[in-house]
C-alpha cells in the first residue's frame, strides 16, 4: 500500500484529482487557479470547463498542498480529493491552466455528472469481489477497461474487457455494439483516475445496463489502498513518468 507520508528518498509529490461541477466562468477560474500556481511554484496542468476540473500537480508536499487550497477555494470543489504518489524528479516541465470544452472528452453533452453519478465501488470491497470471483449478490463481476489500448497494453486487471479504443469517445459505439453481452452481470468500468468512468457509468445506466460500478479512483486509488493483486503491469500515467508500478513508483526508475 502506498504512503501518504514523505518516504524519504522521494522528494517530489504527484497529485492527481478530479470532481465534475458546473463552473459558471471558466476564465475566473483559469485566472485565479494561474495565479496561485505561479505564486507556490507548482508544475503540472489543470484543465477548467463548465463541468469541472481535472487536476495534476507535482511539487514540493507544501507547495502541492497550498495549490490544493487553491482549488478547494473554487465554489463547489471544497471537498475535492487527490490520489498521491512519489517521484525522484518532478514529471512535468511547467504549469499550466487550459480551458477547455469538456475535462474528457465523450461528445456526449446530455450526460451531466455534476448532477449524479452512477454507483461507485471502493478499492478494498473490489478486491474482495475479485478475491472471491463475484459480488455480494453472488453475480459474476466483469471488469471494463474504459482507457486508450496503448494504456491497456502497459497493465490492467486480470481478465478485463478491452475494446482496443483509441480516444475516449469510441466508448459510446463500442459500448451500443457489446452491450448484450454485459447483461446481467456485474460490470465494474475503471481507469486510470476515474475520470472516465464517471461519464461511462452514466452512460451504461443510460443504455440500459442494471448492475453498474465505477471504480471509484481508478488504479491509481487501487494501487494506493490496497496490495495491488488482481492488477498485472503498470499504470500508464500521461506525463514524464510514463507509467508506475504497484508502489505508483515510476516504472521507469527502477531501471536506472
Amino acid at each position: 500500500m502506498q504512503s501518504q507520508q514523505h518516504p524519504g528518498h522521494t522528494p517530489c509529490l504527484n497529485l492527481a484529482a478530479y470532481r465534475f461541477n458546473p463552473i459558471p466562468d471558466p476564465q475566473a477560474v483559469r485566472t485565479l487557479l494561474l495565479d496561485a500556481g505561479n505564486a507556490v511554484g507548482v508544475k503540472g496542468t489543470i484543465l477548467v470547463a463548465p463541468e469541472g476540473l481535472n487536476v495534476f500537480l507535482a511539487g514540493t508536499p507544501e507547495a502541492c498542498e497550498a495549490m490544493m487550497c487553491a482549488v478547494r477555494s473554487v465554489a463547489g470543489f471544497a471537498d475535492i480529493e487527490t490520489k498521491a504518489s512519489w517521484s525522484d524528479t518532478v514529471p512535468f516541465k511547467r504549469f499550466k491552466v487550459k480551458i477547455k470544452r469538456e475535462i474528457i472528452r465523450m461528445d456526449q453533452p446530455d450526460l451531466k455528472p455534476g448532477l449524479g453519478r452512477a454507483p461507485a465501488v471502493d478499492a478494498q470491497t473490489l478486491n474482495r469481489w475479485l478475491d472471491q470471483g463475484h459480488d455480494d449478490q453472488g453475480r459474476q463481476v466483469v471488469m471494463l477497461d474504459t482507457r486508450n489500448g496503448f494504456e491497456v497494453d502497459a497493465g490492467a486487471f486480470a481478465g478485463a474487457i478491452d475494446w482496443r479504443i483509441r480516444k475516449f469517445t469510441e466508448f459510446v459505439p463500442a459500448l451500443r455494439e457489446h452491450r448484450n453481452e454485459l447483461q446481467g452481470k456485474t460490470v465494474v468500468s475503471y481507469c486510470t483516475g476515474g475520470i472516465r468512468c464517471e461519464k461511462a457509468g452514466l452512460f451504461m445506466q443510460r443504455e440500459g445496463l442494471e448492475h453498474i460500478y465505477q471504480l471509484e479512483g481508478g488504479i491509481l486509488k487501487y494501487l494506493e489502498v490496497t496490495d495491488g493483486r488482481h492488477f498485472n503491469g503498470t499504470c500508464f500515467v500521461f506525463d514524464e513518468r510514463v507509467a508506475l508500478d504497484e508502489q505508483l513508483a515510476p516504472a521507469a526508475e527502477q531501471t536506472n
